[in-house]
């Protein structure tokens, strides 16, 4: 029996691999004989003597399970949950932050391994191991009172699931106490059930019906692997086994609907896709309600052994997905085959699979006997804006909202561009805004082809759309042909907020470049219009609405002198037909000195509600591209808050570092071939220079050794010739033994110096 420190009551191992599992260990008592095993990671307590109930996990999706029991207390769920209570989790987000540094009494502790050696652990982890085997696996098991796997990931677990049942019940012998394992299963080993009543196929299977599932064919694996651990646990009172079957889990990172998230979110589509008719029924149920049932399963331990986990809603493919389009997205389905399906990239066999069953159930015994605190008990329709919520913020789906003001020339939209290319948000420009508000007006207005499908309701809601839009436009018209072409600040404004309002800058955010320009547009536009929402900030100067306020205000500013010679600089085809002409232009910086110099501007408008402008002088950095002035802006926003580079783009981005790699490689070698080439011209070049001189340098001998030789000719033939030609005709006549020393002889008596 292995002992903790004192104030643990419930340690988990939770084991991240594509295989993985967690282990709870819940303290009860204090009074073993027993010491610890081993340490106890990161917190670095002593333990000490301690015996252990045990519960092993599996890992669940997101670690959202994990971390909601390492919030739970053992036993908790066996007590009845008050009104105040109940009051108190309402208030409170569903999504959990557990804190490392803050543990409580009694509650679960989470221990196990990590996918990647490299990998963080998790805040809610208590122990990390870098890899483990089956055999020390199968040792941890033995220490555990109760075992969970969840094998609803991938084949692989099924696999270690049906050995680790195995495992266990050969040791069934050893067991010192009863231990309990529970397979965390899926609702798919019911999804070719035959109905209960042929007449009424609404009535719902329930956990008594376990018997007469039949499973789906892709998925006969689980169906075996709940049979086995049923049968397991008929064998021996120690060793009680459990089966859970979860529908189809949402919440936190979206799960298995995180697909048509992003699509919604990324707003790319018109409508969102509904495979089939969509009116097949979805069992459903949010990850920390499955949490619960686990944690209530561990606390009863229940007479019944097949357990079904889901909520109380009815809900179809088709209410599921358009209650994200509406929420999220374009707020439009589209229908498609069923075969066009299997064409989403992003969706796996085992997601269609769940997305396309139709099946009714219901968690009769969860409902009667178990205490949770539920988060979506109603349902996902009912939930969507807290589902949202969560999912935003665990996959860090915040909108960056900017506001870009500044004079004229200054740069506003040149630094916009760039940012809204880095930070992948919708760059807002008043006349744009104007000319597709007019545009979809006209669109409005405009005669339709009315179909004989369309219903009634339908019609009279365009209908008034129609007469709305057309006395709007109307109103625009009369504006403009009164003020010179220019629209009245109602209308601006109106088309503003509807524009800040819509869904892809509620979703990704945007940049406002130049407007508001003045103190009373920003406050109009961004004043706010729901009375109940006005209260609650009745005590701020005054109310605005939080859903479209910018979080970052930039004001761009530079001097008239740097700003008349940026204009000057421009070339002609920027200029014409634009306001940088010299009049327009210099009027233009005039009225924006002049607004700017009152004692209610922008910029005092966002100071009062405390978002302060971040203050750039462009003139100074002296950057004509604007680059400094970006770098700085990013560095003060921080990093981008979307899904980052989707496949395409990556691919992309490989393919044009792999293109410039090549490029530079191919540059490196044409630079070395050509130094190569310049340097053997230049060795030529040299060998040439070189013979050269040194066919100089010969000639130059030659002529010094001639000059030099010319004295020593005189001399030989002024004195030595004449004597050596006598001495040698008088050799001849002698005839003497030795010629050479006669002539020598002779030279010597008859040199001319000598005489």
């Amino acid at each position: 029996m292995t002992l903790f420190p004192p104030f643990l009551q419930v340690r988990l191992l939770l084991i991240h691999r594509v295989s993985g599992h967690w282990d709870v260990i819940p303290d009860f008592t204090n009074n073993g004989d027993k010491k610890a095993q081993r340490s106890h990671g990161p917190l670095g307590q002593t333990p000490r003597e301690t015996p252990k109930e045990t519960v092993h996990c599996p890992r669940a999706p997101s670690g959202q399970q994990a971390r909601f029991l390492s919030n739970c207390v053992v036993g908790a769920s066996l007590e009845e949950i008050t009104e105040e209570e109940e009051e108190e989790d309402e208030n409170k987000s569903t999504t959990l932050e557990a804190s490392s540094t803050k543990v409580k009494e009694g509650t679960f502790q989470i221990v196990g391994t990590l996918s990647k050696p490299a990998s963080p652990r998790p805040d809610f982890a208590v122990e990390t191991y870098s890899a483990i085997s089956r055999e020390d696996l199968l040792m941890r098991l033995l220490e555990c009172d109760v075992i969970i796997y969840n094998i609803t990931e991938s084949s692989q677990q099924v696999e270690e699931a049906i050995w680790a049942v195995s495992a266990l019940n050969e040791e069934v012998s050893h067991f010192e106490k009863r231990k309990v394992f529970i397979l965390l299963s899926t609702v798919m080993t019911w999804a070719r059930s035959k109905a209960l009543d042929p007449e009424d196929s609404e009535v719902p299977f329930t956990e008594e019906d376990y018997r007469r599932r039949k499973s789906h064919p892709n998925f006969l694996d689980h169906i075996n692997a709940e049979k086995m651990v049923l049968k397991f646990g008929r064998r021996t009172r120690k060793f009680a086994t459990y089966v859970v079957a979860a529908g189809l889990q949402y919440g936190a990172e979206g799960g298995m609907l995180h697909t048509f998230f992003k699509m919604a979110w990324l707003g790319e589509i018109p409508a969102l896709p509904v495979f089939g008719d969509g009116t097949n029924v979805i069992p459903t149920i949010h990850v920390l309600d499955l949490a619960g049932v686990i944690q209530n399963v561990i606390d009863h331990t229940p007479k019944p052994h097949y357990l079904v986990a889901v909520d109380e809603s009815v809900h179809t493919l088709e209410d599921i997905v358009k209650c994200i389009s509406k929420n999220t997205g374009p707020g439009k389905i589209q229908k498609i085959p069923r075969e066009n399906a299997y064409l989403t990239k992003d969706l796996t066999q085992d997601c269609l699979d769940h997305l396309l069953v139709n099946l009714r159930m219901e968690a009769l015994f969860v409902k009667e006997n178990f205490n949770i605190r539920w988060v979506a008990q109603t349902g996902f329709v009912e939930n969507i804006n807290s589902i949202l919520k969560e999912y935003k913020q665990s996959r860090g789906l915040m909108p960056v909202k900017i506001c870009i003001l500044g004079p004229p020339a200054v740069g506003k939209s040149s630094i916009a561009e760039e940012l809204a290319k880095y930070y992948k948000l919708h760059h807002i420009q008043l006349k744009d805004v104007i000319s597709e508000a007019i545009a979809k007006l006209e669109t409005i207005v405009a005669p339709k082809d009315i179909g004989e499908g369309e219903e009634e309701v339908e019609e009279e809601e365009e209908e008034e759309n129609v007469e709305d839009a057309q006395e709007l436009l109307d109103g625009i018209k009369e504006s403009m042909e009164q003020n010179a072409g220019q629209l009245d600040d109602q209308y601006i404004i109106r088309f503003m907020k509807e524009k800040l309002k819509s869904m892809p800058c509620r979703n990704q955010g945007y940049i406002l470049d130049g407007f508001p320009k003045t103190y009373d547009q920003a406050k109009d536009l961004f004043n706010q219009e729901d009375e109940e929402e006005e209260d609650e900030v009745r005590g701020r100067m005054f109310p605005f609405d939080k859903l479209i306020i910018p979080e970052f205000v930039c004001a761009l500013d530079a001097s008239d002198e740097f700003l008349k010679e940026r204009v000057i600089n421009l070339p002609e085809r920027i200029v014409a037909g634009t306001h940088y002409s010299q009049d327009r232009f210099l009027r233009a910086l005039s009225n924006y000195r002049d607004i700017n110099i009152e004692d209610e501007t922008v910029f005092n408008y966002f100071d009062e509600i405390e978002i302060h402008p971040i203050h750039i002088d462009v003139g100074k950095l002296e950057d004509a591209q604007n680059r400094l002035a970006i770098k700085q802006l990013i560095k003060e926003i921080g990093e981008p808050r979307n899904y980052g580079l989707t496949d395409e783009e990556k691919a992309e981005e490989e393919r044009k570092a792999a293109e410039e790699r090549l490029a530079r490689e191919a540059a490196e070698e044409a630079e070395r071939e050509h130094q190569e080439a310049v340097e053997m011209a230049e060795k030529i070049a040299r060998w040439e220079e070189w013979n050269k001189r040194l066919e100089e340098v010969k000639r130059e001998e030659r002529e010094l050794l001639e000059a030099q030789s010319i004295p020593l000719r005189n001399y030989l033939m002024t004195y030595v010739m004449p004597t050596l030609i006598q001495g040698l005709n008088e050799c001849c006549n002698v005839r003497p033994e030795d010629p050479v020393d006669f002539l020598a002889e002779y030279l010597f008596k008859n040199n001319p110096e000598a005489q």
